[in-house]
């Protein structure tokens, strides 16, 4: 069967993985970042407290840090459960165990609650989600998608899709969308549909690797640009 989710669930990734997950340079982080679908992700906090520019938008700031703090409760045993049940389909490297795995995904997500609040307030997490962004054309540099597009291929639509990555791009002058597997394992079937849809539309499409693998073959992701 693979790993399997009945929905999406907030999860959230380190900062070092976001720079891995999305081969970020220097000269990257220095731009305006939008990240979609973040989630309880350090990037934000981590980021802005390097002084980097970024908004987060994702429907479980909606919340309140609490409420955010029992719902990462409740999916963190739904989500170790299923990694014990599929530890061969992960590559054990730079994470080395699931033990390691759960203190690290829970510091990444404890470091998000900390900078919660604050940012909220200062604009930098805010509820919203795909397709439709409260965004004017261009407000960004970079957009960001992690963990979200393509692995929940099995929830979201081709076209849901095409509609997102759209919308990222009318935002942004570029989309970095990672990783391009669905949750059990096996490629998303909408890539070859969204490329070919957005390729017409004009952008530059290319399929990178990037050096991070934890889902077995999860280490590319899709970049897309204005010409």
């Amino acid at each position: 069967m693979g790993f399997t989710l009945a929905k999406v669930v907030p999860w959230g990734r380190s900062y070092d993985e976001y720079i891995r997950m999305f081969s970020l340079t220097e000269a990257d982080l220095g731009l305006r970042i939008l990240g979609c679908g973040d989630g309880p992700a350090s990037f934000n906090a981590e980021l802005t407290q390097r002084g980097g520019t970024i908004v987060s938008i994702d429907p479980v700031y909606v919340f309140d840090a609490e409420q955010i703090k029992n719902r990462i409760s409740d999916t963190y045993d739904i989500v170790m459960s299923q990694m014990i049940k599929n530890q061969s389909d992960y590559v054990w490297e730079a994470i080395p165990s699931i033990e390691r795995l759960g203190s690290l995904r829970m510091s990444a997500m404890e470091i998000f609650l900390a900078d919660f609040e604050a940012g909220k307030q200062e604009g930098r997490y805010i509820p919203g989600e795909l397709p439709s962004l409260p965004f004017t054309n261009e407000e960004f540099d970079i957009a960001l998608s992690s963990h979200f597009l393509f692995l929940y291929s099995a929830h979201l639509s081709a076209e849901f899709h095409l509609r997102a990555l759209r919308e990222m791009l009318r935002v942004s002058r570029e989309v970095r969308v990672f990783p391009l597997l669905m949750l059990d394992g096996t490629p998303s079937p909408h890539l070859a549909f969204v490329s070919e849809r957005l390729a017409s539309d004009g952008f530059e499409i290319e399929v990178k690797r990037v050096a991070y693998e934890f889902q077995r073959g999860g280490n590319e992701m899709l970049v897309i640009k204005h010409l």
